[in-house]
Order: C-alpha cells, then structure tokens, then sequence
C-alpha cells in the first residue's frame, strides 16, 4: 500500500499571527532603514557634517551591536520576546522624535544626531534578537523556511529601499521631517506587534550567571563548523559592505551633490533584487544544493559592488544602481539559507543567546566598517574607500571556501 502524499504547507499570507509579525516587522525594517539615510542626510543637509562625522553617526546607529549584543541574547531568553519587539520600537519612535523638535527650535547639534542614533541602537538590539527568537513560537517548525523567505525578502527591500523612500521624503518634507515620519512607522509596527495572539512556550530556566549563559550561546556557534564559517564571512562582509555603504552616501551627496530624490531613486533601483531573492531562494537550494547556494550568493555580492567605485552622472550612476540590485537578491538568498538553518540546528532554549552571539558578530563589524569607512574617506579619498570595500567584499567569501559547505547539498548533514 503506498504511502499517503505528504500535505502541501499552509500559504502564510493566511494565518493571521505571522501576517501581523510579518507587517510589523516590514515597517519596523522600513523604519530603521529610513534611519540609516535619514540621519546622515540630516548631518549633511542641516549640520554640514564632515566625511569623518557622516562615518561616525553610522558607527553610532550599530554600536550597540558591538556592546551589546552578547548579553542582549541572554536577556531576550529570560524576557518576554512580544513585549520586547513592542518596546523596541515604540522607544525608537520616541527618541526619533526628538530630532524634528530640535531643529523647530534651533537645537539640534551632532551630539544629539550621535545620542540618538546610539539609544536607537540599543533599542534596535533587542527588537532584532527577539524577533528571530519569537518566530517559532508564531509559525510550526517546517514553515520556517517559507517564513524566513517572506521576511527576509521584507527586511532584504526596507534595507536596500528603505534609504530610497528616505531620499523621496528627505527632498519632500526636508531631512528633520523625514524624520518625524519615520518615527511614526515604528508606532504602526508596535500595533501590529501587539495584535499577535500566542504565547511562548519556550521553557523558562532557572537564572545563572550571565557570563555563563552567554558562553553557552558563543560555543555552540563557534563549535559548529557551518555556523562558524558562515559567522566569519558575515563579519567580514558588512565591514567592506559597510566602508561601501557609508561612502557611496557622501559620494552621492557631496562629490557627486545629487538630489535626495535621485539618490532615493537609486537605491529604489537597488532594493528591487531583493525581491527577486525572496522569489527563487527555495529553487535556488534545492537546484544547488543549501551551502553551494551560500557560496555562490557570497561571490555574486562581491562581484555586484565592482561597478560602485566608478560612479559619475549618467549610466554608470545606474550601471552601481544594478548591480546592487543583483547583490541585493543574493544577500536574500544567502540570509534566508543561513537563518533557517540556524533555527533549525539550535535547541529552542538557546536560540536567543546563539542569534545573538551571531548578531554580535555579524553586526558588530558594520560600526567598526563605519568608523573605518569615515577615516578612509577622510585620509585617502571617498573613491579608493569604495574601492578597499569592493576589495574586501571579494576576500570575505574565503571562510566559506575553506568550509565544508561548497561540497553540500543538505546542509542538515551536518548537525
């Protein structure tokens, strides 16, 4: 007697818990990466900030990564995962706030642009940890993949794209209220957040010392050959990428002196890959196989970033603009891979203390891309910057090469 067919995966769209996380999450995404835009361009256009300064403030927005991103794993696990996502972003709605008001009254300064963007990076900690930790509490285990893809593709637009709408509002309302709106999406992310109705159910443990449940987190990462290797090449990554990312900014802004409306529309232009990402990951694995796919997405994003450094008016303006585009849709492909497979491989009572051990790796090295994308572009110039970033972006893939992963189809042969 032959085995019953197995029964096709529920479509997401349709269960109501994942599309209000889903919903949320997106605008909260959309609103930090307004933020990442938005605040240089507040420096650049009301503060006349320096290169160095515009590298500061972006080192500031990630910081806390780098600070606190170990312990934040393990108070996550003790806390309640829901009503850090919701404080996360009614807090960054606050502080955001405060912008807008200052410069109806002549106050503002680059002390409180750095104040701001370092407490909404604090803020911007918890909300990333907990919701990568909360998400198997809201979907059943085989739909992570499906879940992960819709998010990340979400996440994978608002950071690409979110700087774009950033551009559009920056150059119709002015950078200060562009701002104000900004604060307003983390407020609409917060009521869908708290309209999620299910409980965690992940086991409470009894309160060890923080050091200790931190350490668990760290060994279990860094004693994992796939997860270790796909750590190292991340960290590697955002700290090119960001070198890129921060002087691509002030090379549109000030050398080029484009309008905030055709640097939104070329990041618009970029963002669009991430969707495209979103739609083949899954056919992209199962054609490949899961670690080739990581592999092969590490070294079309490197590629994709040669155009950067030989921006000038015209086509080569949007020649950059595709090519992040096709980075874009591979950084999807490799994201939703790697954190499938995280959630998968990791026992649920450590998932939040592994994620953010992760985190405290990955996102660290982009505060530190920062600081040396702003000394770089200070010292040598904005374009051989870019160029160190593009250099950098093609040497992170080797962790992965030295790997096991180029040989796997499975990646769950590997436990």
């Amino acid at each position: 007697m032959s085995a019953a067919p197995a029964q096709p995966r529920p479509n997401l769209v349709r269960h109501a818990n994942f599309r209000r996380f889903w919903l949320g999450d997106t605008v909260s995404s959309f609103g930090s990466a307004v933020t990442v835009l938005a605040l240089p361009l507040v420096a650049i256009e009301t503060l006349d900030a320096s290169p160095f300064e515009v590298g500061l403030l972006t080192m500031s927005q990630y910081l806390a990564f780098l600070v606190l991103g170990l312990p934040a794993g393990a108070w996550v696990d003790r806390m309640n995962r829901r009503l850090v996502l919701i404080g996360g972003d009614v807090g960054r709605a606050v502080l955001l706030a405060t912008v807008p008001l200052a410069t109806t009254v002549h106050a503002l300064t680059m002390g409180h642009l750095f104040a701001v963007a370092l407490l909404a990076g604090v803020l911007r900690v918890f909300f990333v940890i907990a919701y990568q930790t909360y998400l198997p509490e809201v979907v059943d285990a085989p739909d992570l993949v499906q879940a992960n893809a819709r998010l990340t593709a979400s996440r994978g637009v608002a950071e690409v794209g979110g700087p774009g709408l950033a551009g559009y509002l920056v150059s119709w309302l002015t950078a200060p209220l562009a701002i104000a709106a900004d604060s307003v999406s983390f407020l609409v992310s917060a009521l869908f957040v708290a309209r999620i109705r299910t409980g965690e159910t992940a086991a409470r443990r009894p309160r060890r010392p923080l050091i200790a449940e931190v350490g668990e987190g760290a060994r279990f990462v860094l004693g994992h050959p796939l997860l270790r290797a796909m750590v190292t090449r991340s960290a590697l990554f955002n700290l090119s990428n960001t070198v890129l990312a921060t002087m691509f900014v002030v090379l549109l802004a000030d050398e080029l002196n484009l309008p905030a409306s055709t640097i939104g529309l070329v990041f618009t232009v970029a963002g669009g890959g991430a969707v495209a990402g979103a739609l083949i990951v899954e056919r992209v694995a199962a054609a490949v196989g899961g670690g080739r796919a990581i592999v092969c997405a590490a070294f079309v994003v490197g590629l994709s970033a040669v155009p950067m450094p030989f921006t000038q008016h015209g086509w080569p303006l949007w020649l950059a603009a595709a090519g992040e585009a096709v980075g874009s849709a591979a950084v999807v492909v490799s994201n939703v891979t790697q954190i499938s497979y995280r959630q998968r491989v990791c026992p649920k009572e450590l998932l939040g203390r592994v994620n953010a051990t992760t985190r405290f790796v990955v996102w660290g090295a982009v505060p530190l891309g920062a600081l040396l994308g702003g000394v770089l572009g200070q010292g040598v110039g904005i374009r051989p910057a870019l160029w160190i970033g593009v250099v950098g972006e093609l040497l992170a893939i080797l962790p992965l090469v030295c790997s096991p992963l180029w040989r796997l189809r499975r990646l769950d042969d590997v436990a």
